[in-house]
């Protein structure tokens, strides 16, 4: 049984930085990538020269992306890695930027993701394996069909799973860093244009470019470098898994977040009734629901209800998506999971304005990657 991260140094978000997520624009991913490190640079009180080590996540750009961006803020020697890992980037990216600080090699990391609007394409297209399905069955068919199964399975309606994005876009709103940033009525989100089975535009992400960084840091290097230790978030559990070969007829996005949460929340010794925030991958409507379940919030076809009820909300039980999610806040890819743990830490400083769940001061992040991984981090206010 391998090590975990409570068992090693102690691990903690230090700084935060984005760059707003948006339609493609005219700027270099660099200028992007650089306003969200310098943001975080910011936050954290620190100079470039005090990180030792960067892990950049990007999907789209190619080979050595991080070179020719981290160069602008000085050629300190500082290690740089580059990560991919599909929608789990910016998450694997935190990952090992975690791992690097837990392990003792590093006091001060980057991990920074960064993309751009460019084609994406998929190593498994090129395996020499032919698949009959893989042109028909896209994302947003393969959800659109588990949308179809769960309405069928509990009796649920086009309009409460559609209250997902109705919330998330009321969340949207309120904050700034968000692709969307308008409130949506039910009405809107049913009426705008079809994508696939019952899911509308509004029910489905959007994919454009932005960044987002995050600093973190150990206990020395935080006194080392006089960081304020009242802002500093501490990273409870990072776990990362891949999808294996589940019971005929269960969902394998839903149960690999089953399996990774689980063990998440079991190495930050917390039940799931601690949590006050969370951050789902919910690039469509029905990932929301189908996470709260997994996760064990409630029962299967009750999270429906959950949010009807308003416990899902800012102010609820537990915030789910208070950044707007992938529905409202966007899913640039490589930035998307270091998004949710600016987001998440902002929300256990306190520091989230009209936005703040109260009293926060335990938060999970959660990004699979193509459905085959699931990355999860729990953090917490010390």
């Amino acid at each position: 049984m391998g090590r975990i991260l409570k068992e090693l140094r102690p691990v903690y978000v230090v700084g935060i930085g984005l760059h707003r997520y948006q339609r493609a624009s005219e700027k270099t991913y660099v200028e992007l990538g650089l306003t969200a490190i310098r943001e975080a640079l910011q936050d954290a009180k620190i100079e470039w020269e005090a990180v030792e080590s960067s892990y950049v996540g990007t999907a789209k750009l190619g080979m050595a992306a991080g070179r020719a961006m981290l160069r602008h803020l000085g050629t300190t020697g500082t290690s740089i890695t580059h990560i991919e890992n599909a929608s789990a980037t910016g998450s694997s990216a935190f990952r090992q930027a975690c791992i690097e600080i837990a392990g003792g090699f590093s006091d001060v990391a980057l991990a920074v993701g960064v993309d751009k609007v460019d084609p994406m394409p998929r190593a498994f297209e090129k395996n020499g394996i032919k698949d009959l399905a893989s042109d028909a069955i896209v994302p947003f068919t393969h959800f659109a069909l588990l949308a179809h199964d769960y309405m069928s399975r509990y009796g649920v309606t086009d309009e409460q799973i559609a209250q997902v994005a109705v919330k998330n876009h009321r969340n949207g709103a309120l904050n700034p860093y968000a692709h969307r940033q308008k409130e949506r009525t039910l009405d809107e989100v049913l009426s705008d244009d079809p994508i696939s089975g019952s899911f509308t535009r509004l029910q489905c992400c959007p994919i454009g470019e932005g960044a987002s960084a995050v600093i973190v840091a150990s206990e020395e290097g935080i006194k080392r470098f006089g960081i304020d230790p009242s802002r500093a978030i501490r990273v409870s559990a990072s776990v990362s898994r891949s999808e294996r070969v589940y019971e005929p007829g269960a969902g394998f996005d839903a149960e690999l977040t089953r399996e990774t949460t689980a063990i998440a929340l079991k190495e930050a010794d917390i039940t799931v009734k601690e949590l006050d925030v969370i951050e789902f991958h919910d690039a469509f409507t029905i990932e929301e629901l189908l996470y709260v379940e997994s996760l064990g919030l409630c029962g299967p076809g009750q999270a429906p209800h959950l949010l009807a009820e308003g416990a899902m909300d800012i102010g609820g039980q537990v915030a789910v998506s208070p950044s707007g999610g992938l529905l409202a806040m966007g899913h640039p890819t490589g930035p998307t999971g270091l998004g949710q743990i600016a987001e998440v830490t902002r929300q256990l400083r306190h520091e989230a304005g009209p936005r703040q769940q109260p009293k926060a001061r335990t938060g999970l992040a959660h990004m699979v990657g193509l459905g085959s991984v699931c990355v999860v981090h729990v953090l917490q206010r010390p």
